[in-house]
């Protein structure tokens, strides 16, 4: 899957708050991302974000 920095993902499951929407800040092996509601940042592995993904929104 194609996923670059800057990106903003649209996740199939919602962050605690009731954000759905998350900001990619680093790319690797693990995902660093900021929920775009509450701006809580997470690093998750790179599988678990790829088969969460609903849509992908390049700016």
């Amino acid at each position: 899957m194609d996923v670059k920095v800057g990106d903003r993902l649209e996740m199939k499951k919602s962050h605690p708050c009731g954000g759905k929407e998350f900001l990619v800040l680093r790319v690797g092996m693990d995902f660093k991302i900021r929920c775009t509601k509450c701006g809580h940042e997470v690093m998750v592995p790179r599988n678990k974000i790829e088969k969460n993904i609903k849509k992908i929104q390049r700016d």
